[in-house]
């Protein structure tokens, strides 16, 4: 099976986020970056087909030269090559354009089966999987946590949580899946596996390679448009609930909550 992972570097969740002097954007310098964490799902799941099935794995990311080290994590878990899209003027798109940028990249590259995370933890749009299916025409299945390849390779069937209950799918392929957390336990890439990985190929594409134009992708080919970032409101400072006994504060937050807070 040829099987494709896409990933996203973002931000590290613990990374303290500050937005940028043109108020659109956050500031980039000292960011430590990191693959999506869902998208390592799908890295991981791709990988465990692949053991099982046998086939290839291709990991795909849009981004500056700092997307390779999340390609090269992913190549070091045990993926077999990495295509790099780095061109400026693919950056700051919304999804629709990020994902014409996915879609020019793998016309070209024989796949039964795509993996996206089922959303980025930076801008949480959770469209990409989706407008990447709708480009390449092919099923979407989407926030999965369980996937079982039929005999021949033909099918596949999925498994997606809902409150309650449980749907299950099954589709010829090719088909895309967005994986959610649940899926499996992404890896750790090994020593042997990192040094591996830098020898693997890597083929690096720029928009005249996909035959697409500026005014396509990125932040020109948009048809969302961020026009101003804003913190979160500070949070107020905690109030403690004096009084000498249990009574006496139960009181006192009852008064609280009727006169201050209003919620009763």
């Amino acid at each position: 099976m040829n099987i494709i992972s896409c990933i996203k570097q973002i931000p590290d969740t613990e990374t303290q986020i500050k937005i940028d002097s043109s108020g659109k954007g956050i500031q980039t310098a000292d960011i430590k970056w990191v693959m999506n964490p869902y998208d390592e799902f799908g890295v991981e799941e791709a990988l465990r087909i692949k053991e099982k099935k046998g086939g290839k794995v291709t990991v795909i990311g849009v981004g500056p030269q700092r997307v390779v080290e999340s390609l090269r994590t992913a190549l070091a878990m045990g993926a077999d090559e990495a295509i790099h899209v780095d061109d400026p003027a693919a950056e700051g798109g919304d999804a629709l354009a990020t994902a014409r940028v996915l879609a020019a990249a793998l016309k070209a590259v024989p796949f039964d089966l795509i993996f996206c995370g089922q959303r980025a933890v930076d801008d949480d749009n959770a469209q990409v999987g989706a407008a990447l299916a709708e480009l390449l025409q092919i099923p979407l299945l989407s926030v999965i946590t369980k996937v079982e390849i039929s005999e021949d390779t033909s099918k596949v069937k999925v498994q997606r949580p809902v409150e309650g209950a449980t749907w299950v799918f099954e589709t010829p392929l090719p088909a895309l899946i967005t994986a959610q957390k649940g899926l499996n336990e992404p890896r750790y890439a090994s020593l042997p596996g990192i040094m591996k990985a830098k020898k693997k190929p890597m083929a690096v594409k720029k928009l005249g390679d996909l035959g697409l134009s500026s005014d396509q992708v990125g932040e020109a080919g948009s048809k969302i448009k961020i026009r101003v970032l804003t913190p979160p409101p500070e949070r107020q400072a905690g109030k403690m609930v004096e009084g000498e006994t249990i009574q006496d504060k139960g009181a006192a937050l009852v008064k609280l909550l009727r006169e201050e807070a209003k919620i009763i």
